[in-house]
């Protein structure tokens, strides 16, 4: 289900909250799935049971995920968000820097789209 890769500069918890997000998009976690509780999902990976718990905490910050009381974790459903103008101009600028280090790696305009949308068919589980 989740991979964690101890010897990345990433937070473990991050990879967590990452790959839950990436696989909701994907369609592989759909809303209303339940979701490991803590304790397994610490297990599962063999890490910190307080790490398992802060990236949950994140997720439902995010409202990517849903905590219910005796039940567990759940997916929420993912509805359109209102845009956050803040986040959207930090991740813009994430965006042109990388198109600029990928120019200056010798490739053209085109080919920078290419792999946009390689990235976008791979999120939807298309060919790549």
């Amino acid at each position: 289900m989740f991979i964690v890769d101890v010897r990345s500069t990433k937070p473990i918890y991050e990879q967590i909250v990452d790959q839950v997000k990436e696989q909701a998009l994907k369609g592989i976690l759909k809303g209303g799935d339940q979701l490991p509780s803590v304790r397994q999902l610490a297990s599962m990976l063999t890490i910190n049971a307080n790490t398992v718990s802060k990236a949950y905490q994140e997720l439902e910050r995010q409202k990517i995920i849903e905590t219910i009381r005796g039940r567990g974790t759940f997916v929420c459903t993912l509805q359109v968000k209102k845009v956050d103008e803040e986040k959207m101009e930090a991740l813009y600028q994430t965006l042109k820097n990388i198109c600029i280090e990928l120019h200056y790696m010798g490739l053209q305009e085109e080919e920078i789209i290419q792999q946009v949308d390689k990235v976008f068919k791979e999120l939807k589980g298309g060919d790549q």
